[in-house]
């Protein structure tokens, strides 16, 4: 007894560590800056939440070893095998590339960081809340308290502070720009908060929208508020993933909400998506429609269109694909490219992005994860943070078909890490299951 109390406690403590990450991930870019343009080493500030997270994965798993959670169930788990191939393909790949010159060295350590920090931040999680309910206790805390203020930030960077404010915080070409636009034009200034970028907040929102749908429901007047506040600040990232990102996402929470789709529901989502399409095309000659939805307009001063280029960049992407169905390795595509000494491959799509590292094979064991969580996800959704995560996940989908989404920390890290949240208790019923079924033998 006084072990599994000991166990019980240190899982506690990590779980508390863990909690600040996750707090902390939405701020993580404007701090890393901040610090980096008073200190230097910039990559370093940046990779503090993954030493971290390798630091507390030793403990983590030995206090699930001590449990059983490893030898009795987790060790047999499909997901985790799955993880394991994934991780295993990676590394076999990365130094196939390495030694035959394809990648840099510093390019393979930064794909392979970004490509399996959040699996890894996903195990951690998944074994702590399977050990200590903390997580689960507070994961609104976690999520909401952030986000809202980020989306605090984004309204005051909008309609108070000056465009380059972000410069006092060392925000520069050599590091992230102070202000984005689009197409390169200046009227159309893009939020992007304590983010990365404009997109990487859209992204986020499309997440984080959705959780304050549900985890204020008792809260009206507090809800309202953070949710005009939200759709203000994702209107102005310009991110039109994250638009449609979220309308996925709303849309799949509804119907788990209403658990199935009666003919209202329905009809009123045709309708909706049917006057938004007649909307756009009956205002597709208006300046501001060419502008912030169609990028289209004629008075942009950018050489070439964002569609164009997102256009060329997938189609050179699933050129490489077909080519090389086996992948050419970690580090030769996405943004961990920009790091080799020849031209970088940015296929516009995550999953693209995937298939020209890994390969084929690679890319099919990433959607088997996706969708065995997504699976486990389905069945606990009575819970609301699985509610909230299944349907981000239709969203954020959507989103990585025409951006790198998960390459963002902030993203990946915090919704994987809510995933495991999420799914521990799973791995702890499927581990009593187990035990019962061993005493009925005996």
């Amino acid at each position: 007894m006084d072990r599994d109390q000991g166990g019980s406690r240190a899982a506690k403590r990590l779980s508390i560590i863990v909690g600040l990450i996750m707090v902390l991930l939405p701020f993580d870019e404007l701090l890393s800056v901040w610090a980096a343009s008073r200190f230097n080493h910039l990559d370093l500030f940046h990779v503090w939440k993954e030493i971290l997270i390798t630091v507390l994965a030793f403990p983590t798993v030995w206090l699930a070893w001590r449990h059983g959670l490893l030898k009795k169930t987790f060790l047999k788990s499909w997901l985790f095998l799955l993880i394991v191939a994934y991780v295993l393909l990676h590394l076999v790949l990365g130094f196939w590339a390495l030694h035959d010159g394809q990648v840099d060295r510093t390019a393979l350590i930064y794909a392979l960081v970004i490509n399996l920090r959040f699996f890894g931040f996903f195990l951690v999680c998944l074994l702590l809340s399977a050990m200590s309910p903390l997580l689960r206790r507070y994961w609104h805390y976690i999520l909401l308290i952030p986000a809202g203020v980020v989306v605090l930030f984004g309204l005051v960077q909008k309609f108070i502070l000056p465009t380059d404010f972000l410069k006092h915080f060392g925000y520069s070409p050599k590091t992230i720009p102070t202000y984005q636009t689009v197409d390169s034009n200046i009227d159309y200034r893009r939020v992007q908060s304590s983010l990365r970028g404009a997109n990487p907040l859209g992204a986020y929102l499309a997440f984080t929208i959705p959780g304050f749908v549900l985890g204020l429901a008792r809260r009206r007047v507090a809800q309202v508020l953070v949710l005009t506040g939200s759709l203000i600040v994702l209107f102005y990232t310009y991110s039109r993933s994250a638009w449609v990102g979220l309308a996925i996402s709303l849309v799949i929470l509804g119907w788990l909400m209403l658990k199935k789709i009666n003919g209202t529901w329905a009809l009123t989502v045709v309708a909706v998506l049917a006057a938004g399409s007649v909307g756009v095309y009956s205002l597709r000659s208006n300046h501001t429609v060419q502008d912030v939805l169609l990028h289209t307009s004629v008075s942009s001063t950018s050489p070439q269109s964002s569609n164009a280029q997102r256009s060329s960049a997938i189609k050179n992407g699933l050129r490489d694909v077909v080519h090389q169905p086996l992948g050419r390795g970690p580090g030769t595509a996405g943004p961990a490219s920009f790091r080799n000494n020849h031209p970088a491959r940015i296929a516009e799509d995550y999953y693209l992005q995937i298939g020209q590292e890994v390969g084929v094979l690679g890319l099919a064991i990433f959607l088997t994860i996706n969708a065995v969580v997504a699976r486990r996800l389905l069945a606990q959704r009575e819970e609301l943070l699985a509610k909230i995560l299944l349907a981000s996940l239709a969203g954020i989908c959507f989103i990585n078909l025409v951006s790198h989404a998960w390459t963002d920390d902030t993203l990946s890290l915090l919704w994987w890490g809510l995933a495991g949240v999420s799914l521990g208790p799973v791995i702890l019923a499927d581990r009593r299951k187990q035990n019962g079924r061993l005493q009925k033998s005996t």
